[in-house]
């Protein structure tokens, strides 16, 4: 059995999930090499099964990684499916999981070609609907709403789709949680601390900075957590996800992101965790 775990070039060294994943593979009997997913010289078709794991450059070539997705699913396996990464790299999923009557943080869209009108909210997070690790996201409060209405005319101005929300002022207590799930089934959490700061850049790298420390999420987070993945369109097919969910001003739970493509698992978090992916991945490519 030989696998692919797919990459960016930008990330080498920088996946903390990739060697607890590697070693785990071999105590399972996989062969696996790292690739890069946009390098034309990988013979995808001659792996088994391709993971799709820190490939976190795609943002600004979605299209092409897209299309490079669904390439590899017709030579050989992918995980995720190809069809659920191309539904999960725009944002705009989480306008169709709030229509589902699923809780969601409050989100604005705007679409090129629109005004940047923006939402009523003290404090506003702007952040194009196709992006990664906090990239080209920031955190206004009001004194800075003409700084949030110029980054989001920006971002239109660059034919990018806007989402507006309000900042979750609980995140700054209470952080987020991540839940992850493999093969549908839970596996573990972590929370992560605020990532968005009042006034500061715009990040620089391929993510923010992240605290991260494991947690043991709620009945209701993990309630949530899986009402949103049967949501999934093709949800019964995913080797992995993570829920990031936060606690809204009434004390319940909200979907912040659901992460599908290249999510970090904090596989180092959780003992067993890695096993776990690692077996999943071996059971997949039978």
């Amino acid at each position: 059995m030989t696998v692919a775990i797919a990459t960016a070039a930008d990330a080498r060294g920088l996946d903390e999930d990739e060697p607890l994943l590697l070693e785990a593979l071999a105590r399972v009997g996989v062969d696996a090499d790292v690739a890069v997913w946009d390098d034309r010289s990988v013979d995808w078709g001659g792996y088994d099964l391709v993971v799709v794991r820190s490939t976190w450059d795609y943002p600004p070539q979605r299209d092409a990684f897209v299309a490079w997705a669904e390439d590899v699913a017709g030579r050989t396996r992918i995980a995720n499916p190809a069809r659920v990464l191309r539904w999960n790299t725009d944002k705009r999923y989480l306008a169709e999981l709030a229509e589902a009557g699923l809780p969601v943080v409050p989100t604005a869209w705007l679409e090129p070609g629109n005004v940047a009108v923006l939402p009523d909210w003290d404090e506003l997070v702007v952040k194009p609907a196709v992006s990664a690790g906090a990239k080209d996201t920031a955190r206004y409060g009001p004194e800075r709403r003409t700084e949030a209405g110029d980054h989001a005319a920006a971002l239109l101005a660059a034919g990018r789709t806007v989402m507006i929300q309000p900042y979750v002022a609980e995140i700054d207590d209470d952080g987020e949680t991540a839940l992850m799930y493999i093969e549908g089934r839970y596996s573990h959490a972590i929370r992560k601390g605020p990532i968005l700061q009042a006034g500061a850049r715009l990040v620089d790298g391929l993510f923010a900075p992240e605290d991260i420390t494991a947690r043991q999420p709620t009945a209701a987070e993990c309630n949530l957590a899986e009402a949103v993945l049967a949501a999934v369109p093709g949800g019964d097919r995913l080797l992995y996800a993570r829920v990031d969910v936060v606690i809204g001003a009434d004390g319940g739970p909200l979907l912040l992101e659901l992460e599908l493509t290249e999510p970090s698992l904090f596989l180092a978090f959780a003992d067993g965790a890695a096993d776990r992916l690692a077996s999943a991945i071996a059971a997949a490519t039978r």
